[in-house]
């Protein structure tokens, strides 16, 4: 990944507010990437100190359910307020950002 691609993508990523969420194709896009979403997961898979948890999938969901990671994720998004609806999806329309 480019400096740049890591540089704008992280940039958008801090921008996501707290109690809000993104999608890992929005986030590319909005950096000027669109069509590398699978970067974007695989750039904030080691990001330090970047709100990586304010990114999911397209559907609303935590990438890679059943894992700690993805466990630590949802306690990280509750924390913030965000509510999960009973099937561990989270409401776009309602936490989606921008």
């Amino acid at each position: 990944m480019s400096p740049e691609f890591e540089w704008r993508v992280l940039g958008v990523v801090h921008a996501i507010p707290a109690g809000r969420v993104s999608s890992y194709g929005r986030v590319a896009e909005l950096a000027g990437f669109p069509r590398h979403a699978r970067h974007v997961g695989r750039l904030l898979a080691n990001a330090e100190g970047v709100p990586w948890q304010r990114v999911v999938t397209a559907g609303g969901r935590i990438a890679r359910a059943g894992t700690e990671a993805a466990d630590w994720q949802r306690l990280l998004l509750e924390h913030e307020g965000i509510v999960f609806e009973e099937s561990g999806r989270i409401d776009l329309v309602r936490y989606g950002w921008p």
